[in-house]
């Protein structure tokens, strides 16, 4: 199940050779973990609440996915943003992170998240483009009561956000170095402050963490160990969607029944292939598992770990068990 309470409507102004193009699709966070999941051979259940006109138009976008939509209708408008790729880079032109949801609302929408959470094996849980959409609070209740019964949870949040699930528990949490930064969680990109940051977000709630870096490796600890995730050298197109492509990997393995580790070099190879890609949450899964052989964790101070390149029973494209095997 991948909770995604405010997806946008996006809106990207192209141009290819002599014509001017314009492209409507389904997004945020939680949106684009969906669709690589799903690229990843998973079965995704994916919890939005939509509303307004720019709500009707996302609801159909989203029905075209490959996912099994739950989508709740809500009484105020849903977020969009316009961005201009002419010149090959992306510049905001207009966006709107959607209106704050009512009590109404979250309410059916926290009921259909919960239901489909107990039902999945593993559940992401994905933030709003503004804190004023949805309130942290939901979160943290989310994460408790799937937690609590049983089903592992992924979070990729920061701020206020990543407090909640951290106060409710999950299996494993990911944030950027940038947003620990940000909230004042990390005083600078070393391995040793990031080694620590690690640390701290594992003693206050998560059972393993990975803090991605988009200048360096990524900094993971895992079954009490803090490891360097090295990624293979790729020219990047747009560093936009890599992180959710990460967690994407991540929750796939997990949810087929693999271990940390193996979930780890899965996420990292699924974060490298998006760099290269121009659509966000984007790649094949031969491809990740391809790119998976040159993904190396090394214990902090110590050797390499064995790179694994095989597609084993819990690896990518495994088969499902049970009715949402995957999130």
């Amino acid at each position: 199940m991948v909770f995604a309470p405010a997806p946008q409507l996006t809106v990207t102004i192209e141009q290819q050779a002599d014509a001017l193009e314009l492209h409507l699709h389904p997004g945020g966070q939680g949106v684009w973990q969906a669709r690589m999941i799903c690229s990843l051979g998973g079965e995704v259940v994916l919890c939005v609440a939509v509303g307004g006109e720019v709500g009707d138009v996302l609801a159909k976008l989203l029905a075209e996915e490959d996912v099994e939509l739950r989508a709740v209708g809500r009484r105020t408008g849903t977020g969009w943003y316009v961005h201009d790729r002419r010149c090959g880079k992306r510049t905001v032109v207009a966006d709107h992170p959607g209106q704050p949801m009512i009590r109404h609302d979250i309410d059916e929408l926290y009921g259909v998240a919960l239901t489909e959470g107990l039902r999945s094996d593993v559940s992401v849980l994905s933030g709003p483009a503004d804190p004023s959409v949805v309130d942290a609070e939901v979160y943290r209740r989310l994460a408790t009561d799937l937690s609590a019964n049983g089903r592992q949870v992924v979070a990729d949040l920061s701020g206020p956000y990543l407090d909640a699930v951290l106060d409710g528990g999950v299996a494993f949490a990911k944030v950027s170095h940038e947003d620990l930064i940000r909230d004042g969680r990390l005083a600078d990109d070393g391995v040793e402050a990031l080694t620590a940051a690690a640390r701290r977000i594992h003693a206050e709630g998560a059972d393993s963490v990975l803090i991605s870096h988009a200048a360096g490796p990524a900094v993971a600890l895992l079954d009490g160990e803090v490891v360097i995730v090295r990624t293979p050298s790729l020219q990047a197109v747009d560093h936009r969607g890599a992180g959710d492509s990460m967690t994407a990997g991540i929750a796939a393995v997990l949810a087929a029944g693999g271990d940390v580790r193996e979930a780890v070099r899965t996420g990292a190879a699924a974060g490298a292939l998006n760099v290269t890609r121009h659509g966000l949450g984007t790649g094949s899964a031969d491809a990740v598992a391809e790119l998976r052989q040159f993904v190396r964790l090394a214990a902090v101070g110590g050797g390499d770990d064995e790179a694994d390149g095989a597609q084993g029973a819990n690896g990518i494209g495994a088969s499902p068990n049970g009715r949402h095997p995957a999130p």
